[in-house]
């Protein structure tokens, strides 16, 4: 062993540590080795770490179906992540991943979330238990739902959320439950059925069910519904790609999904930081609030690349529909392009001031008392909390969403979003 006394994969052994075929692993020379514990992690052959933000905590395997890469990961207590690619993303306890996997910035994987093999997420945030098939693409996306290991949300193999139009634009990320009340467990699950799509920006509501081989574009904010979405009659009519017929849609969710972001960044800054213990460091909570940063940033440049489009959007409408143009249209893409840095400054600002203030003091108060009495664990503690506790922290972060919103909904009247 002596050839690894400077090196960083000898480093790791000696904290204890088990690498299988040390002679395959690369540790970067920027990956910092106390940010890595030897408690338990396991890391197999041919895998490879890097990046100054790396994290590993106790009982870690890595790479117990392929090669891992990891860059700038933060990975919680007991993940297993069995083979792939991993940038920028945290997995919080007993998170899992197949082999296969793509995970690229801006990914969160709350406690016991999963994906089986050759899964690819961008800019996607499960909540705990969240589970998602193989061979499924799930980016620029929230989901929630839920309340165990046995009750939990899924995602069918052969799935896709569409977040690319023929406009070449992504303001299509789309909420799958929420915030607000997706964060407290008590939500009943939504199935998304295997061989399927939804196509973004799209709101579904809690306990949402589509049936498999269902492309759905809609929302659904009625709770509890079946949805069967079959092929409908043929369509076959002259297409120019370029023109927004209508934005509504598009603008009221981009926006409602930046303020459900704001609202889960306080939660994380907030309620989170509660519970930051050997068992969640604080390493993994900054994790989080990089990465829900990442991703408000990333939904603001997408909004911002959109109204940039609806000038020629508007022309090119024009031009084609001449007299037969709608008025209220071209009112509308004018006015969104035209107040798009005044809605980005205020999306920009966060939460701000308002009465929801008062629930957020109410509601940690309350769960100060509850890690007291349970604990620092966090599924437990949240699973804990009475129905009283559960709406003082529901009319908080709803409060957040409501305020956000309609900062950025008075701007636009010709829409008509309030």
């Amino acid at each position: 062993m002596t050839e690894y006394k400077d090196n960083k994969v000898f480093q790791l052994l000696e904290k204890g540590a088990l690498i299988h075929s040390p002679d395959s692993v690369s540790i970067a020379d920027d990956v910092d080795i106390n940010r890595i514990s030897g408690n338990g992690v396991v890391i197999h052959g041919g895998c490879r770490l890097r990046g100054a933000s790396t994290s590993i905590c106790r009982g870690a395997v890595i790479g117990d179906e392929g090669p891992v890469t990891i860059e700038n990961c933060q990975i919680g207590p007991g993940v297993n992540l069995k083979g792939g690619y991993f940038k920028e993303s945290v997995f919080l306890k007993n998170a899992a991943m197949g082999s296969g996997a793509h995970v690229r910035e801006g990914t969160i994987l709350e406690e016991w979330a999963s994906g089986a093999h050759s899964v690819g997420f961008k800019q996607t945030i499960l909540f705990p238990y969240v589970t998602v098939g193989s061979l499924v693409n799930f980016c620029d996306c929230l989901m929630a739902g839920g309340t165990g290991k046995k009750n939990h949300s899924e995602v069918g193999s052969s799935y896709i959320h569409f977040n690319f139009t023929p406009n070449q634009d992504k303001a299509a990320a789309s909420l799958i439950g929420d915030v607000p009340f997706g964060v407290f467990l008590d939500q009943p699950p939504i199935f998304l059925g295997g061989q399927g799509g939804l196509v973004g920006p799209s709101r579904l509501a809690f306990g949402t069910v589509i049936a498999a081989g269902s492309i759905y574009r809609k929302d659904e904010l009625r709770p509890g519904r079946l949805i069967s979405a079959g092929e409908g009659r043929p369509v076959n009519i002259p297409y120019s790609t370029g023109i927004y017929r209508n934005i509504k849609r598009i603008v009221k969710n981009n926006i409602l999904y930046v303020a459900n972001l704001l609202a889960l960044q306080q939660w994380y800054q907030y309620a989170r930081e509660e519970f930051v213990s050997e068992e969640f460091p604080q390493l993994l909570l900054d994790g989080l609030r990089e990465k829900v940063s990442m991703g408000i940033h990333e939904r603001l440049k997408r909004l911002r690349e959109f109204s940039e489009k609806l000038p020629e959007s508007a022309d090119k409408y024009s031009e084609q529909m001449q007299e037969k143009a709608s008025s209220k249209l071209l009112f509308q893409l004018s006015e969104f392009q035209e107040k798009w840095l005044e809605i980005e400054y205020a999306l920009a600002g966060g939460a701000g001031e308002g009465d929801f203030l008062r629930y957020r003091e109410l509601f940690l108060s309350k769960l100060a008392a509850q890690i007291n009495d349970y604990g620092q664990d966090y599924l437990t503690v949240i699973k804990s909390l009475q129905s009283d506790v559960v709406s003082q922290g529901g009319l908080w972060l709803q409060g957040i969403v409501d305020e956000v919103s309609r900062r950025s909904f008075e701007m636009l009247p010709n829409c008509g979003l309030i």
